[in-house]
Order: structure tokens, then sequence, then C-alpha cells
């Protein structure tokens, strides 16, 4: 089993700036957070401003 199989896909919801247009909600399912901006780097390119966040992260414990 890989690596990937093993870790199950968390829910990210962010925002993408393209350009000077009004920004995109984004729902990405990935095993982690730098996944999920390569997910959204793929699909939409390089250069944009990106923020994504999983609910679960941000209320864990740093």
């Amino acid at each position: 089993m890989s690596d990937e199989e093993e870790r199950p896909n968390k829910e990210y919801v962010g925002i993408i700036w393209i350009g000077d247009g009004p920004g995109i909600r984004l729902r990405v399912f990935a095993p982690s957070a730098l996944e999920a901006r390569q997910t959204v780097i793929d699909e939409y390119g390089e250069g944009h401003v990106i923020t994504l966040r999983n609910e679960d992260d941000a209320n864990r414990p740093r």
C-alpha cells in the first residue's frame, strides 16, 4: 500500500485570485495541505494568490 493510499483525504476550502478578477471559491480533497495546494496549481497554473484551509487543521493546537 502506498503512502497516498494510507492517508485519508481531507476537505480544504479556500479562494484563488487570478489577476484583478474576483476570488474564486475552491473545495479540494487531498491528504495534505501541500497536495491540496498543488492540485489547485495544476488546475489554474502558477503565480496566483491562493488561500486554503482545513477546519480540523485550524482547530488543532500548535
